[in-house]
C-alpha cells in the first residue's frame, strides 16, 4: 500500500500540486478543511499532511497558526509553491462573457488587477479547485473558477486567461507535518528550528527574550503573534530561526528564551528548502 499525503482541498487544488511536486511518491489525499487534513495524520490515515501557511501576495493563511500547536503533529519539511492563477471556464467561453470568477478567499486578492480591468465580479469558493468543479457542473457560461492549470485537465474546462498573478513572483509556502519529528537530518542548505511560546508576563518581556538570539548570532526568520482562546491579553507566538536545537548558539538563546516565558513547544526541525534563497519570493 503506498503512503499517502492529505491536503486541502479538491483533487487539482494547489495543496495537490505542492504534493505532486514535493512527495511525488505519494498518494494525495484530499480533504475538505485544514482540520480535516491534520485529522487525517493523526488518526494514520494519511503519513504526512501538506499545509499552506503563507503566501507571498496575501500573507498569512488565516486560522492555521492556530490549528499547529494544538494538532500533536511535528513539522519535518517546508515546500514553496510558484502559483501560477488562471482563469477557467466553460469549453467555448470567452474572456469577455465571464461576469464573475470564484477562488478561495486566499486566492481573490492575488490577481484582484486582472479582475478589475476586466469588470469580473469575485465569489468565495471553499477551495479553488472545488470553484472549477463546480463551474464544470453547471451550465453558466458566463461563470469563471480562479485556479490551476491542473484543475483544468481533471474538471474539463478551457484555460480562459493563463497566469493572471499581480505579481510574477506569487509563491504559497507550505509545511509538511508528520506524527513524529526527525531531528537526525541535516540540510545541504541549513537547518530551519521552529517553535510557539508564550512570555512572562513581565516588562520588556518580549524584548529580553528575542534578545538572546542577537547575542548568540541566532537568524530568526520569522516571529508571528496571535491571540489565545480569544483573549486579547494572552497571546502565543510563532517562531522560526536558522539553525538546529543542536547547535550550541541555537541551544544557548533557546535556553535564555526559556527564562522569560512561560509556555515553548518545539513544532519541528527540518532542512531549508533551497527557496528560501531566492531572494524577493517570500
Amino acid at each position: 500500500m503506498s503512503k499517502r499525503i492529505a491536503f486541502q482541498g479538491e483533487p487539482g487544488a494547489y495543496g495537490h500540486q505542492a504534493c505532486v511536486e514535493a512527495r511525488p511518491d505519494f498518494e494525495p489525499l484530499p480533504c475538505p478543511t485544514f482540520e480535516a487534513a491534520i485529522d487525517a495524520v493523526r488518526t494514520g490515515e494519511a503519513d504526512l499532511g501538506m499545509i499552506a501557511v503563507e503566501n507571498s501576495t496575501y500573507g498569512r493563511v488565516g486560522d492555521v497558526h492556530t490549528l499547529l500547536p494544538s494538532s500533536g503533529l511535528h513539522i519535518v519539511d517546508e515546500a514553496f509553491v510558484r502559483v501560477h492563477i488562471n482563469l477557467l471556464g466553460k469549453p467555448g467561453a470567452q474572456l469577455d462573457q465571464i461576469r464573475t470568477a470564484s477562488g478561495h478567499v486566499v486566492i481573490l486578492p492575488q490577481c484582484g488587477k486582472f479582475l478589475r480591468s476586466h469588470g469580473i465580479a469575485t465569489q468565495v469558493s471553499p477551495d479553488n479547485a472545488r470553484a472549477a468543479m463546480d463551474v464544470a457542473d453547471g451550465d453558466d457560461m458566463t461563470a469563471g473558477a480562479l485556479a490551476s492549470e491542473m484543475a483544468a485537465e481533471i474538471y474539463g474546462l478551457n484555460v480562459i486567461a493563463r497566469h493572471i498573478e499581480d505579481h510574477d513572483r506569487n509563491t504559497t509556502r507550505f509545511l509538511i507535518m508528520a506524527r513524529e519529528p526527525d531531528f537526525n537530518r541535516r540540510g545541504k542548505h541549513g537547518m530551519v528550528t521552529s517553535f510557539v511560546f508564550r512570555v512572562r508576563n513581565i516588562p520588556a518581556a518580549l524584548y529580553k527574550a528575542m534578545g538572546g538570539f542577537a547575542t548568540n548570532g541566532v537568524n530568526m526568520t520569522k516571529l508571528e503573534s496571535y491571540m489565545v482562546g480569544g483573549q486579547f491579553t494572552a497571546t502565543q507566538f510563532y517562531a522560526e530561526v536558522e539553525g538546529h536545537p543542536d547547535d550550541r548558539n541555537v541551544k544557548l538563546a533557546m535556553d535564555e528564551l526559556d527564562y522569560f516565558t512561560d509556555h515553548i513547544r518545539l513544532m519541528g526541525v527540518f532542512p531549508a528548502a533551497p527557496r528560501r534563497l531566492e531572494k524577493g519570493d517570500t
